[in-house]
């Protein structure tokens, strides 16, 4: 293929969405790709000259076509198209080898009309929503806005995508790497204290409690916490919070769950004091928090010392 035949943009380079069928034709290409595999291939299957294939974004911290497969593989990892089977690790599912029957679908506007689509822009919608952030936070705007208050609304958009894509790797773990994440998401948020302890109980018939934090060395301040690993749309119910209640006496409890709750689940937490997380909050301390991500880039927002100045 001439990848000069594809949408450009004003460097001569592929645009992303231009990658996709690009992307999805070379994943079924072999059984398993490593990304470094995938982006090698895709480049390959362009023609792609060296000095495209080397370009680097103007702060030297990106390649740019690696990053334009990696958007595509985002985007077609969110309809169900590729899947990634372990750590680092995709391939075509039935779904992607569906939608290369019909070549002409694979496109943004096809894409992002799916209903997997659809829900996860439903997701990132409340994720903005809860922060207060403009639902055009990734377009251009008017030149006038303030610059501290725009880098913010788009970190903390692009951040959120990350928080989506979280609570899906969650969602794919194993219950026992989900109450481990929950015990040390706490331990992050400081509730082990410095003399304190934290578990992940064993499978035992306890009303499902999941992890014991005592907040110090006698004990005398405990959290327990149950963790629930359920599809988003098994919503937890009012008898699981009894049950909950019920297991830990009356001491404080923390519900965390991947999915949400019910209006009768909300208020019978209430009544007995259990706090409860659900699959959007979760990802949101785990940003905050710094558990299960790791800082890609830091900038710099300078302003002029005043007191350097004064005479």
């Amino acid at each position: 293929m001439d990848y000069k035949t594809l949408k450009l943009s004003k460097d001569g380079m592929p645009t992303w969405d231009a990658m996709l069928p690009i992307v999805l034709k070379t994943a079924a290409g072999q059984k398993e790709w490593t990304r470094k595999e995938i982006e090698t291939a895709s480049a390959d299957a362009l023609g792609l000259p060296e000095d495209l294939r080397q370009k680097k974004y103007k702060n030297s911290l990106g390649n740019v076509i690696e990053n334009r497969v990696d958007f595509a593989l985002s985007d077609l990892s969110i309809v169900g198209a590729i899947s990634r089977v372990r750590r680092g690790v995709y391939q075509i599912t039935d779904v992607g080898k569906k939608l290369l029957e019909t070549p002409d679908n694979i496109n943004v506007d096809y894409l992002h009309s799916l209903p997997k689509y659809q829900e996860h822009q439903a997701e990132l919608n409340t994720r903005n929503q809860r922060q207060d952030i403009a639902e055009d936070a990734g377009d251009e705007k008017e030149a006038d806005d303030d610059v501290a208050e725009q880098i913010f609304e788009k970190v903390s958009a692009y951040n959120n995508k990350v928080g989506s894509e979280l609570l899906d790797r969650i969602q794919s773990g194993s219950p026992t790497f989900f109450e481990n994440l929950v015990v040390q998401l706490l331990i992050s948020m400081g509730y082990q204290g410095p003399n304190g302890t934290a578990q992940v109980t064993q499978a035992t018939n306890d009303g499902g409690i999941d992890g014991i934090i005592n907040q110090d060395p006698l004990g005398t301040r405990t959290i327990y916490l149950q963790a629930k690993r359920y599809k988003k749309d098994n919503v937890v119910q009012r008898p699981q919070i009894q049950q909950f209640a019920g297991a830990i006496h009356s001491h404080n409890g923390v519900f965390i769950t991947t999915s949400s709750f019910s209006a009768g689940a909300t208020e019978e937490a209430k009544k007995s004091a259990i706090v409860l997380i659900d699959g959007i909050r979760l990802t949101e301390l785990m940003l905050k928090y710094h558990v299960g991500i790791q800082t890609k880039r830091k900038y710099e927002l300078v302003e002029i010392d005043e007191d350097f100045f004064e005479e």
